[in-house]
């Protein structure tokens, strides 16, 4: 039998298939409480303009959530269309757009939100939230360590 080569460690990839699990659930109840024509990546777009910064590129953004510029321009032109961002000329690059979330898009973000609050109050009802905020830091460093991870792998041209 011919050596494939290291294997995850079990507990890693235990870990990685639960988080796995649970995007796929969380997914699937935040979509059913956004108004209809609306998607998780649109929302999630609102929530990076108002959580880490607007004013970003398109190109940005993409990289950003990994996904090809032209699925980051449908999830734009519908939250544009909505008028929920605002492109703009870019200042430093004459050739490129900025988005910016507008007055709408964050009445729409913090209804998002709230239309989830019944759903956390049943996952708070039947699961400890302290078990949360002592996990919390974990992800937020492992997130933080990713982040980097892709932003070298960028970097070097993918390899």
């Amino acid at each position: 039998m011919a050596d494939r080569g290291p294997t995850p460690d079990p507990t890693l990839f235990a870990f990685f298939t639960e988080v796995g699990i649970l995007a796929q659930l969380s997914r699937a109840a935040f979509e059913a409480r956004l108004p209809e024509g609306f998607n998780l990546p649109q929302f999630s777009v609102l929530n990076h303009l108002e959580r880490v910064r607007d004013g970003q590129t398109p190109r940005a953004l993409a990289r950003a959530f990994q996904v090809p510029k032209t699925s980051m321009t449908h999830s734009l032109a519908v939250l544009e269309r909505h008028a929920l961002i605002e492109m703009r000329p870019n200042v430093r690059d004459g050739r490129s757009k900025c988005v910016f979330i507008t007055d709408a898009g964050r009445a729409f973000r913090q209804r998002a939100v709230e239309s989830l609050l019944p759903d956390m109050a049943a996952i708070a009802a039947r699961f400890p939230v302290a078990h949360l905020s002592e996990v919390l830091p974990v992800l937020s460093a492992l997130r933080q360590v990713m982040d980097r991870m892709r932003d070298a792998d960028q970097h070097d041209g993918g390899n």
